[in-house]
């Protein structure tokens, strides 16, 4: 995370995810023994799920890491029947090119803006996105 000052400046923040990649199921895309992104999932219940944190090393943007390791956390969420498939982001009201490209990664990928909220504070505005998962029982 911290070699990605543009998405991950906040300390505290960087140290709250990396106790979640210790206490919730993470994913690990690599090559050659380097790390090249992960990704961890909480399932909040039956239903739905949330990517709690992705990174992908600078390196290794825009080459199918990330989207690996979201078809691999989708693949496993359908065979579990969760619906409902979320990821929390900057919300656009912030302008940042940055994650401008996070949220057209995301849409890229299915998800479709849900609301965005002052969760992270006014400075911070989260925006929910969503994605409709085929369950494998269906």
């Amino acid at each position: 995370m911290r070699s990605l000052p543009d998405w991950f400046g906040i300390e505290e923040a960087i140290v709250e995810y990396r106790q979640a990649v210790g206490d919730m199921e993470t994913w690990v895309a690599d090559r050659a023994d380097e790390i090249l992104g992960f990704l961890t999932l909480h399932e909040h219940n039956d239903s739905s799920a949330e990517i709690h944190v992705m990174a992908v090393r600078p390196g290794s943007h825009r080459q199918g890491v990330g989207r690996a390791l979201v078809d691999h956390a989708e693949a496993l969420l359908a065979k579990r029947s969760i619906e409902f498939f979320q990821v929390k982001t900057l919300g656009p009201s912030r302008p940042d090119e940055h994650y401008a490209q996070t949220r057209g990664f995301y849409e890229a990928l299915g998800f479709r803006p849900l609301e965005e909220n002052a969760l992270w504070g006014e400075r911070n505005p989260c925006l929910i996105m969503i994605k409709h998962l085929p369950c494998a029982s269906a």
